[in-house]
């Protein structure tokens, strides 16, 4: 029942060959059986089974209120829900309750759908890998001690657990969110992504990942990373369901002064997309250092099956991808900077034992509950920022950033959409992965994802084929602004053309 489509599922639901409180348990069920992998920071059992039993009241009523209905989702732990504990698994936050829902949580309850629980995640969504948070890191499951198996249909193709002593990462920071609907747990999940931690993790475990246009869903409520390009994502195991979730959430919000005061029309996609009459970009510059032998040739495959199928696929080129990740290393240090400064220990979150000055105070507050990256970020943001450096690096960043988003200005007169990796590798083992500092992994992991953030473009992860460590390889589309609708169209298409191999966790 899991593993249906959220289309299915409210067909049953309105049905009533399936209650809301019978797939809630179903969900949470599945949530205890994948707990050794560390996937929710915490259950909302009490919540979620209301939540259940209320639509299940409307439905008895023949109160049909659209899709979500009933739907199992889970929320990233940087997303404020009301009462419920919202730590951005970082000890400065680990009191720290809310008294409101961020927009997007509220439209996904508005709609009908049961939260299950709040998902784990990096430390203040600083990282790739959902291996720095004060919870514990997250693992992947696929080669996890889970047994599972691999699906085409009915066909079952192997039956797998684990091979490794070690773990494989999740991704990140969105791990927690991708790891519970890559294992059944839910139907879909959010995540925030700034450069890339929607898209990263669930490349790594195999679901879709859709990070939105800029300003097309409402950060209010999500705490705040990077500002400028913060956008909350979607994680689910499907595009129709991606597309499903979107159509909830987005919108123009008035508590949101960077959400677009424009129509979203909802995404309709269709079983006779045409495929022929699209140009598909392949730039050249994404062939990067570092670039895995196995996800080279999942890009050459798929880019020949779109040429095979009539569309039109030609290289292009994007000069200034090269520099993006240092633009953004810059920016995203400065903004955090910014952003940190409001964890003083006075107002909320973690306060020191500390009565001798109120300079003492902050630092102590701030150096106790910040791990080692955080403190990181700040003080190299807080050195760009200085008077004498100000020019010379958080300037220059901006005027770079403009010409990356150029570069995607100048692609949309010739393409309709890009074809790049999502991830350089296959998802690394996590003692492979912390041989490097956070800051190597975020810029060698976020090299194909973060430009579409300088630029506010939408971009998804799909999965295509595995490796022959039978892990995930997932690609990434990216369109021009607020055309999601042509973004997942041509996913939708691909999906169905590569028909990548479900998991399916044995209860």
């Amino acid at each position: 029942m899991l593993t249906l489509k959220i289309s299915e599922i409210a067909q049953k639901l309105q049905e009533g060959k399936l209650s809301a409180l019978e797939l809630c348990k179903m969900s949470l069920k599945r949530a205890d059986i994948i707990k050794s992998l560390n996937a929710f920071v915490k259950l909302l059992e009490n919540n979620a089974v209301t939540d259940a039993k209320n639509v299940d009241l409307h439905l008895s009523k023949n109160t049909y209120g659209g899709m979500m209905q009933g739907i199992t989702v889970a929320v990233k732990d940087n997303f404020c829900m009301d009462g419920v504990e919202t730590t951005c698994s970082s000890k400065m936050l680990s009191d720290f309750v809310p008294s409101y829902n961020a927009t997007i949580v509220q439209r996904l309850q508005d709609a009908g759908a049961v939260i299950i629980g709040k998902t784990n995640m990096d430390e203040f969504a600083m990282g790739s890998g959902t291996v720095d948070s004060i919870h514990g890191p997250t693992k992947n499951v696929w080669g996890s001690e889970i047994p599972y198996v691999l699906k085409k249909g009915n066909v079952t193709l192997k039956h797998l657990c684990s091979r490794e002593a070690d773990n494989i990462i999740a991704g990140g920071s969105s791990g927690g969110s991708a790891v519970a609907v890559a294992s059944g747990v839910c139907f879909g999940a959010l995540g925030s992504d700034t450069g890339g931690s929607t898209r990263n993790p669930a490349s790594y475990c195999g679901v879709v990942g859709l990070k939105p246009t800029y300003g097309s869903v409402s950060r209010y409520g999500l705490i705040p990373l990077v500002n400028s390009m913060d956008v909350p994502g979607i994680i689910a195991r499907s595009v129709e369901d991606t597309a499903c979730i979107f159509n909830t959430v987005s919108g123009f919000d008035e508590k949101d002064s960077t959400t677009v005061e424009k129509d979203i029309l909802p995404i309709v996609l269709r079983d006779d997309f045409n495929i022929s009459g699209i140009r598909v970009g392949i730039p050249k510059e994404y062939h990067c250092y570092g670039l895995a032998e196995v996800v080279l040739n999942a890009w050459s495959h798929v880019a020949d099956v779109l040429e095979e199928a009539g569309a039109t696929v030609v290289q292009i080129s994007m000069p200034h991808t090269s520099y993006s990740i240092a633009c953004y290393s810059v920016l995203n240090q400065c903004e955090v900077s910014s952003n940190m400064a409001r964890y003083d220990g006075l107002e909320f979150g973690y306060r020191a034992l500390q009565q001798n000055s109120t300079e003492q105070l902050y630092a102590d507050s701030r150096s106790n509950a910040f791990n080692d990256v955080v403190r990181g970020r700040i003080l190299a943001g807080n050195y760009f920022l200085l008077q004498k450096n100000y020019e010379k690096y958080f300037v220059q960043a901006l005027k770079v950033r403009r010409l990356i988003a150029e570069d995607f200005v100048k692609a949309w007169s010739s393409v309709d959409i890009l074809l790049t990796p999502t991830t350089l590798t296959e998802p690394p083992l996590m003692k492979q992965f912390l041989q490097l500092d956070n800051r190597t992994q975020s810029a060698t992991q976020d090299y194909c994802t973060q430009p579409a953030n300088m630029a506010g473009c939408p971009a998804v992860s799909f999965p295509v084929c595995l490796s022959h460590n039978n892990l995930p390889i997932s690609l990434q589309l990216i369109a021009p602004n607020f055309c999601e609708q042509t973004l997942l169209s041509v996913c939708q298409w691909l999906e169905k053309t590569v028909q990548f191999p479900c998991l399916h966790i044995e209860d």
